[in-house]
């Protein structure tokens, strides 16, 4: 009879550890923060966004450029087809063919260019932000700091996005409210 008092006693001591973290872990501090939302309004974001938008109209206006000399040499071989010899005509067909394949592989490099710009500059406003906030969860006592995107469901309470958000761009404007786009890689 006492050892099965004693395996009982033993059982609800066990319970009991094992319950009392889980009770523990509700009042642990834990925060979200929302990538997407700090890319997008946060000072750094701002700016990458703005200059990434400079840099593809500048590439836009380079293909405008280019396309509107293919259309001149188009109207001018329309124009002058009837006078031209055959080899003429075809040598400056073979010319716009060659200009329009050109222009492909120049907008195929430019969309490849700019994808590799904007994520170098995600990755380093990432970098910074994880950075802030590995430093704000020791500083504050924080247990966990999760991204929503890992997260189903977190209540409002528990996002520290616009408070990183605010100290992230103190430290912006502290280094010169710039993004250096040579330092991305």
């Amino acid at each position: 009879m006492r050892s099965k008092t004693t395996i009982g006693v033993a059982i609800a001591a066990l319970l009991c550890m094992v319950t009392v973290p889980c009770f523990a872990a509700d009042v642990a501090k834990i925060g979200v923060v929302n990538i997407q939302k700090i890319l997008l309004t946060s000072a750094a974001g701002k700016i990458a966004k703005v200059e990434i938008s400079k840099k593809a109209r500048e590439m836009e206006s380079t293909l405008n450029g280019k396309k509107s000399e293919i259309q001149k040499l188009q109207e001018t071989l329309e124009r002058e087809s009837l006078v031209m010899s055959k080899e003429k005509r075809d040598e400056k067909e073979r010319e716009i063919r060659i200009k329009v394949n050109d222009i492909k592989v120049l907008k195929n490099k430019f969309e490849k260019d700019l994808k590799i710009l904007e994520n170098r500059v995600v990755q380093k406003i990432q970098k910074e932000f994880e950075a802030l906030a590995q430093e704000m969860g020791r500083e504050q006592g924080y247990l966990l700091i999760v991204t929503n995107q890992t997260v189903i469901y977190a209540p409002n309470s528990i996002d520290i996005t616009d408070e990183l958000i605010q100290i992230y761009d103190a430290a912006f404007s502290e280094k010169g409210g710039s993004f250096d786009f040579k330092t991305t890689e």
